[in-house]
């Protein structure tokens, strides 16, 4: 599943957007501002980020220069300004589109579908996980340990991918019960402490990438 990032101090627009593009079968990732979302790059990988460019702490043409520095992420810049001035400045920073609100969700999302192809990413790097010796097929379902197949309960597998799709960042146990189980699960945190101790026995020495954070939950670390 491709993930974004969609980037506005607008909370209505970043719904609008979350809905579109989850149901074209995008994952989306959130920040507020510029400074969040550069953060947020520094320990997670994404296919694609829509941002608008008049946002607090850091605007959009320099959080999309910072973030051109690190990472070859495709950005697509929303902005309320359509001067050509603005638009130039974008492109020169290496943005790969420009859409001018108030704009369409669906022209938003056949955009956001061109710039992603135009990255080149192939569907083989979308499915494939590698975390050294334990491989994650996505596209299979199934889990390898050094080339010898991992047997985990359906609920340990979705934990592990969304725990490695999302490496390097800290989640709260409530927050693993909503994005996990779902917002309608009924239960407490201590499901998602015994789904950890079991996951973690499957995995064998590769355990060592599920961190606990007392006092929090857990992260995968890689």
């Amino acid at each position: 599943m491709r993930t974004i990032l969609v980037v506005d101090d607008e909370e209505k627009i970043r719904a609008v957007i979350r809905e579109y593009a989850e149901f074209n079968g995008y994952k989306v990732v959130e920040a507020q501002d510029g400074l969040d979302a550069l953060n947020l790059c520094k320990v997670q990988d994404f296919d694609a980020i829509v941002m608008d460019v008049m946002m607090p702490k850091l605007d959009g043409f320099s959080t999309s220069k910072e973030i051109k520095k690190i990472k070859p992420i495709p950005i697509i810049l929303l902005s309320a300004r359509g001067e050509e001035y603005d638009k130039l400045l974008g492109f020169e920073l290496g943005i790969d589109d420009y859409i001018v609100k108030p704009f369409s969700p669906k022209e938003l999302i056949a955009r956001l579908n061109v710039v992603i192809k135009r990255s080149g990413k192939s569907e083989s790097d979308l499915q494939t996980l590698s975390f050294d010796g334990l491989i994650i097929d996505q596209l299979a379902h199934t889990v390898y340990m050094d080339g010898i197949k991992c047997e985990l309960t359906p609920k340990e597998y979705d934990l592990l991918i969304f725990l490695s799709t999302n490496k390097n960042i800290a989640f709260s146990r409530e927050k693993l019960l909503s994005e996990v189980w779902g917002f309608d699960f009924f239960g407490d945190d201590r499901t998602i402490d015994t789904h950890i101790k079991t996951l973690r026995s499957h995995l064998g020495e590769y355990r060592k990438f599920v961190v606990t954070l007392r006092g929090l939950g857990y992260k995968f670390e890689y």
